[in-house]
């Protein structure tokens, strides 16, 4: 049974078609859905490309209980984000990158991916087609959500006979409503990846497991939790949904992609930014007494784009780490998001400028 599409009854959607902006408040923006107008969806056959699809409204899908990704996992999602600039453009963060690991982590579930233009032209679309969702400068962004799930019929353990590519979109603000910075404690006991398996690749099956760690974690009053390795439990990974760095005199030092540690496309891009203002960044195992002893400490992902960490707390003993104007991080984040807002000449052609008159 293939997906089939049923219209979201919430009454967060509006039908106006003529104004700029959706009705949102746009400065109690946090990182919740807000359903939008429309999304998309595409199909194909195992052994086939995906070649068309087309914008629905947005609302509820219809799958068959025997598809892949409910039974199996057999699913990957992406996340990325569209800006508003002052002049009314609107530019989309390195889609080319986002559809590149849809392939590499379809190659490592035996799924038929998009290809990188089909991918990056249905992200195109799908903006365009909410772009009255796209909140005003400076007032967040337009979260996007590519799927790829393995959607067509099968009781074995296989590859799905059928594929549903689906791009949701969704207005966000602050993933994380902290000021000074986030308090994370660190995980000694359960792991998030191991050698061999799929940490490397963003399944879906690698984030219901950290839920119980989290959810522990904030019950305490922290902002989220650190993993560890699981070959040795002395080495940091990641956080549940974002990559770390440290920082050290004029090092900045970040966990190596080995195959347990997702390829952030943030991450990427604050390691070069952070080269061009003249640090040395090192992609390399980081034990957990060298996070203790950093001068700085920071996350990155599409959701926290960079945030600054000021504590870490590991068994019993608390670690508080420069935050602030003075902090890299600070830095960092103000030039990511000047060039991801268009406040500054994006001289590295990260942004994808979509013009508002088509569609």
């Amino acid at each position: 049974m293939a997906p089939s599409v049923q219209p979201s009854s919430s009454p967060l959607r509006t039908s106006e078609g003529d104004e700029k902006y959706a009705n949102v408040k746009w400065e109690e923006l946090g990182f919740s859905l807000i359903p939008t107008d429309c999304m998309y969806v595409a199909k194909c056959r195992q052994g086939e490309s995906f070649t068309k699809g087309k914008i629905v409204p947005y609302g509820d899908i219809s799958i068959s209980p025997c598809c892949p990704i409910l039974n199996y996992g057999q699913g990957l999602f992406e996340g990325l984000k569209a800006y508003r600039t002052e002049d009314d453009r609107i530019l989309i963060f390195r889609p080319h990158e986002n559809a590149l690991r849809m392939q590499d982590g379809a190659e490592r579930l035996c799924m038929a991916p998009p290809s990188v233009e089909f991918f990056v032209e249905a992200v195109k679309q799908t903006v365009l087609a909410n772009k009255k969702w796209v909140p005003p400068p400076g007032k967040g962004a337009l979260y996007i959500r590519p799927l790829l799930i393995g959607s067509g019929a099968i009781l074995g353990v296989a590859p799905a006979p059928e594929y549903t590519f689906l791009i949701y979109a969704s207005p966000v603000g602050d993933y994380h409503k902290a000021s000074s910075g986030l308090n994370l404690r660190v995980d000694h006991k359960s792991h998030r990846a191991h050698s061999g398996g799929t940490g490397g690749v963003k399944s879906c099956t690698n984030y219901s497991p950290v839920v119980k760690s989290l959810v522990e974690a904030k019950s305490s009053g922290f902002s989220d939790v650190l993993f560890l390795d699981a070959a040795t439990g002395r080495n940091i990974e990641e956080a549940s949904a974002c990559n770390i760095f440290i920082v050290k005199g004029n090092i900045v030092s970040t966990p190596p992609t080995s195959g347990t540690i997702l390829p952030g496309i943030t991450r990427k891009s604050i390691s070069e930014l952070a080269r061009d203002i003249g640090y040395q960044v090192q992609e390399r195992d980081v034990s957990v007494d060298e996070l203790l002893e950093a001068d700085e400490v920071f996350c990155t992902g599409t959701a926290v784009v960079v945030k600054a960490v000021e504590t870490v707390t590991f068994h019993d003993k608390k670690v508080k780490y420069r935050t602030g104007k003075e902090a890299l991080s600070k830095k960092l984040h103000s030039m990511l998001t000047s060039i991801q807002t268009g406040l500054v000449e994006d001289t590295k052609g990260w942004m994808v400028d979509i013009d508002p008159c088509q569609g």
